[in-house]
């Protein structure tokens, strides 16, 4: 295994790869399917802000939840061997009221972590082992990497961000827009200046060009339906 970083940039083909699970063994892009995928990493079992953070999951991942409404499947990764995930799912259930209901990844000896850039060089382990950084993957259906949002060990993930988010790349995937700051779904979004007046009217027939004091027609608004 290798500690050195890799990059993994936005529009990168996200990689495949096999592993053991909680819920058996899975090949990403098989597990994946046609649907978008939420790849989130943890740095060690039975870590507070992590127990929470999985716990929430599994709430937006039940049957009718936020995340199968947007078709997203949901996966985890913690540099621990399976049984000591089998441990850490019976405490987030009794701390957060939530079954653990995806994969969640085994990668004790690192090697999909460093595969995917995750490993923080400075962060070890109490066995010397480098620790993974806190981040979320969002991953498109044609497999690309779409957004990555790293948090401290300190910091929660805001999921209500990460799902309006995703409600985002959703929207703007197949349409030439895009959504301004503090867009919520149903709101109001800008016309992509790469999109010709005669084809925003043809497009957009309800946006509106904004006037400002350069004068310049860039900020097109229009109601998304």
């Amino acid at each position: 295994m290798s500690s050195d970083p890799v990059a993994l940039l936005l529009g990168d083909k996200f990689p495949d790869f096999e592993a053991e699970t909680t819920a058996g063994p899975i090949k990403l892009h098989d597990y994946l399917g046609s649907s978008w995928g939420l790849l989130c990493s943890h740095p060690a079992d039975f870590t507070p802000v992590c127990t929470t953070e999985l716990g929430t999951c599994a709430k937006l991942n039940v049957e009718g939840g936020e995340f199968p409404k947007r078709d997203v499947k949901m996966l985890a990764i913690s540099c621990d061997p399976l049984e000591s995930h089998q441990g850490w799912i019976g405490d987030i259930k009794a701390h957060t009221g939530h079954e653990v209901n995806f994969p969640l990844i085994a990668d004790a000896d690192r090697s999909i972590a460093a595969s995917l850039g995750m490993l923080h060089p400075d962060h070890m382990s109490a066995e010397g082992l480098p620790m993974t950084v806190r981040t979320v993957y969002v991953i498109s259906p044609e497999k690309i990497l779409k957004l990555a949002l790293t948090y401290p060990a300190s910091t929660g993930r805001n999921f209500d961000e990460i799902i309006r988010a995703i409600d985002s790349l959703q929207l703007t995937a197949t349409r030439s827009l895009a959504t301004p700051a503090d867009w919520q779904k149903g709101g109001s979004c800008m016309v992509l200046p790469t999109v010709s007046p005669e084809d925003a009217a043809e497009k957009f027939p309800e946006h509106k060009t904004m006037e400002v004091p350069s004068g310049k027609g860039y900020l097109r608004v229009t109601p998304t339906s």
